[in-house]
């Protein structure tokens, strides 16, 4: 039996969107123009989702994590075409992750299923996100940081989902080998096919059946999960 749970945190725990631009950023903007950039609104979205793109597909090269700094420094270098004050960078990405943060929704009765798994086994959150501490202050705020030994993060690991040094770390701060963990989480390379290929039993959730995975793998969601680990079918 499984002694730790590592678990996925966007998709998994929680509700989001992963878009960059739809939550609506007017106070982000504001402090642009407010610095004497010379963007409308309309033009700042698609300047940010620009240079977000750019990142993005420089880590899908080799999995490699950036850090919002870093993509808040080169964001801001270009629209206000100079060098940015590291403050005002601190400042531009708090701002921008607090109006983003509006799409992040914990769904009814996941502290309860927290709880519950915590009550049986080590809970692990291993994330890839570009900030180290967004996801132990929604841990917080959902009331549930109490349940979870570790998280784990991209951005501290250096490396994303499904790089192997990121479930080496989460092993590495569970204290256990692959054989005691199972992995679950909602995105098939991150979460299922990466970390089977490092010898972790993983479970995915996939509603709409829409990746190659055994029945008694795939979840609807996490509120299967206890169910599988007891051995009954779905």
């Amino acid at each position: 039996m499984a002694t730790h749970l590592l678990l996925d945190f966007f998709g998994t725990l929680v509700d989001y969107s992963p878009s960059r631009t739809e939550q609506g950023y007017p106070r982000s903007h504001a402090l642009l123009t407010g610095w004497g950039a010379q963007v409308d609104y309309v033009e700042f979205l698609a300047a940010w989702s620009a240079v977000s793109a750019e990142f993005d597909r420089r880590s899908e090269v080799d999995d490699r994590e950036f850090s919002m700094t870093e993509l808040g420094t080169e964001f801001l270098r270009r629209v206000l075409g100079a060098e940015p004050d590291p403050a005002g960078v601190e400042t531009f990405v708090a701002t921008y992750l607090s109006e983003w943060n509006a799409g992040v929704r914990c769904p009814a009765g996941m502290p309860e299923l927290l709880a519950d798994l915590a009550s049986r086994h080590r809970l692990v959150v291993v994330t890839n996100t570009h900030r180290a501490e967004l996801v132990p202050d929604h841990l917080a705020a959902i009331g549930v940081a109490h349940l979870v030994d570790a998280v784990v993060t991209s951005v501290e690991v250096g490396w994303r989902k499904p790089h192997p040094a990121i479930y080496a770390a989460a092993l590495d701060a569970a204290g256990v080998p692959a054989s005691a963990a199972v992995f679950v989480g909602d995105t098939f390379a991150a979460d299922f096919a990466g970390p089977e290929a490092v010898g972790i039993r993983s479970f995915l959730i996939d509603p709409a059946n829409r990746h190659p995975v055994p029945a008694g793998r795939r979840l609807a969601s996490l509120f299967d999960l206890p169910d599988r680990l007891a051995g009954r079918a779905g």
